[in-house]
């Protein structure tokens, strides 16, 4: 299994796959042409967001030149399908959204459990975005996003996710320095206090992780260690770096 973890890997503005960082070059390496695309969702019971970012996703590949010859969205309305329809994809989409909701959704399918299978086995590639990036680590940081998140005490900040890696990421710095939520600053007052005894990888949207066959995690782009409460550079832009 190829496991790539993104912070955002598609433009905005040009509705195609950002080039920098040599993530297009590495995704062209690892699939197969034609390939069967499998979209799983961040909430199961919301169809029609769940498309509409499942069919803008695919146009991102598809304005690169991919070509699919099975495309399919899993949620709740073939969840009882989850296995098989991993079975027959080559190329599997963890989508961005709100983490504990997509973590429940992934608990419910035995995400976990069925991915499993596949992590020693090459043909398979995995691409988290954003929550779906996060829900990839043994142990996730649901890093708080929604208004009174940060204030309730049963919110819970670590939660077991899908067991892919065990670096936790915090997506979209370049928005995230910004926020403020209930009343903090989401990096320094919530992000920072719970990175004690914690290492957060940190990363805007184009730089990502490429985990090949269980081999060492490799950092293309920017990104930063958020640990004990400090922020602190990895990588210069543009260049990998290994664990």
């Amino acid at each position: 299994m190829t496991l790539f973890l993104t912070s955002s890997f598609c433009l905005r503005e040009t509705v195609g796959i950002d080039p920098s960082n040599g993530f297009l070059d590495k995704l062209k390496q690892c699939l197969p042409d034609p390939c069967r695309l499998l979209f799983i969702c961040s909430k199961e019971d919301d169809a029609d967001v769940t498309d509409l970012y499942a069919a803008s996703t695919a146009d991102c590949f598809k304005r690169e030149g991919f070509f699919f010859n099975r495309f399919e969205v899993l949620d709740g309305r073939n969840a009882d399908r989850a296995a098989s329809l991993i079975a027959d994809s080559d190329l599997i989409i963890l989508s961005g959204g709100h983490v504990p909701t997509q973590n429940a959704f992934f608990t419910k399918i035995g995400l976990k459990d069925i991915l499993a299978k596949y992590r020693d086995v090459p043909g398979k590639t995995v691409i988290g975005i954003s929550a779906g990036t996060m829900n990839c680590a043994e142990t996730v940081y649901a890093m708080p996003e929604l208004d009174g998140e940060s204030l309730d005490p049963s919110f819970k900040r670590f939660i077991a996710g899908l067991g892919l890696t065990d670096i936790n990421v915090i997506p979209h710095y370049q928005e995230m320095k910004d926020v403020i939520l209930d009343g903090k600053k989401a990096m320094e007052e919530i992000a920072g206090p719970d990175s004690l005894g914690h290492a957060f990888l940190v990363l805007p949207d184009g730089s990502y992780v490429c985990i090949r066959d269980g081999g060492a995690p490799q950092i293309c782009g920017q990104a930063w260690w958020l640990k004990d409460g400090e922020m602190k550079e990895i990588t210069p832009p543009s260049k990998p770096l290994l664990f």
